[in-house]
């Protein structure tokens, strides 16, 4: 900590992006402060960046990193200096009302989950705060690399998600609409669900490897074919009621927000994971909404926290069941964070998910 000031990866404004110097902040009583040693940037960072929440006035950027305890406050007792740990996009406080309805996604209001770069500094610096500690950072194994365990912190957590609310029938059929590092980990979460038949829409053909990989049966390119007529398609359900048992979105976006709801079967769930950053409304199509008595269900939701969360996401890699390291296609020191950004931001080569390395 010489000189007590650090090098953090900030939004100056709406707009622009940049390294900037910041003291290097003290944990308060419930707070652990972590020397980050990876981290990944995520597709959402780029849309908070383009102001889909709002002006931020060198608000530090990121909410998907690992590293070391290097400070706790009095009342963090389970975590000392030297531990590995990881920490959820997601920091709950656990104690208040919306939390204790079991919503902790939404702690204290709508969003209010969402802490690290939306109302609080993010984890994209070379040290950053984790509040309510106890609840909120979880030990790293020996058994997972830095690399792997980052996936946890957003990635994983929120795919599975998308699957866990999707309400998917052992044995059932899923459409996966996106194939990015969200949708691909929803891929995997239906197939650890028990899907029976797992469709993956994408067009690019390293995620549809990537889908395949993680657990699709069939990819639809909707560059090539209409996907809901080719959904239905491949689900005729006797001629009555074409389509598949729970749809999931995983881009954010009004096409495939439709798509879902036509391919849907009736009282089938729609799982809606995506971040939807543009526009004020989202439009339903009203015939294949069964003109509002279809019996079909939205769900929608926020990456769950917390570290017993963190913990059962540890598990599956740790067991095998999913290896999440495939989705990394490139790597940088945090020093060469900014064109890291800028690829993520514009997909480039490619770009799946960047994980950005911090100097030891």
């Amino acid at each position: 900590m010489a000189g007590k000031h650090m090098k953090a990866f900030v939004m100056k404004r709406i707009g622009e992006v940049g390294l900037m110097e910041k003291p290097i902040p003290e944990p308060a009583p419930d707070e652990a402060l972590i020397r980050t040693t990876a981290a990944l940037i995520c597709t959402s960072d780029t849309h908070t960046v383009a102001g889909a929440v709002g002006e931020r006035d060198n608000r530090t950027l990121g909410h998907e990193a690992v590293g070391v305890v290097e400070k706790t406050g009095e009342m963090v007792r389970s975590f000392k200096k030297g531990d590995r740990v990881a920490v959820n996009a997601i920091t709950p406080c656990f104690t208040c009302e919306n939390c204790l309805r079991g919503y902790t996604s939404q702690c204290t209001q709508m969003l209010g989950g969402w802490k690290f770069a939306n109302v609080k500094d993010g984890s994209l610096a070379e040290y950053f705060l984790v509040n309510n500690a106890e609840a909120n950072l979880a030990l790293i194994g020996d058994d997972l690399s830095d690399e792997q365990a980052v996936y946890c912190c957003d990635v994983i957590s929120t795919g599975l998600m998308g699957a866990e609310h999707a309400n998917i029938p052992v044995g059932g059929s899923v459409a996966v609409f996106a194939q990015g590092p969200v949708g691909l980990m929803a891929t995997a979460g239906a197939r650890l669900r028990g899907a029976g038949l797992i469709i993956a829409v994408e067009s690019v053909p390293k995620r549809q490897e990537l889908a395949r990989k993680y657990g699709a049966d069939i990819i639809v390119d909707f560059s090539q074919t209409d996907p809901v007529q080719e959904i239905r398609r491949l689900c005729p359900n006797d001629g009555v009621d074409a389509g598949v048992d729970s749809a999931i979105e995983a881009l954010g976006s009004q096409e495939t927000f439709e798509a879902c709801i036509r391919v849907t079967r009736a009282a089938g769930t729609i799982s809606s994971t995506g971040y939807y950053g543009k526009g004020d409304y989202l439009k339903i199509p009203r015939i294949d909404w069964g003109v509002g008595m279809s019996d079909k269900t939205i769900r929608t939701g926020l990456c769950p926290g917390g570290k017993e969360r963190m913990a059962r996401l540890f598990r599956l890699i740790r067991n095998k069941r999913i290896e999440p390291t495939a989705m990394t296609t490139h790597r940088f020191p945090f020093t060469q964070i900014e064109q890291a950004f800028k690829m993520m931001q514009n997909k480039e080569d490619n770009i799946i998910k960047p994980l950005i390395t911090f100097a030891v």
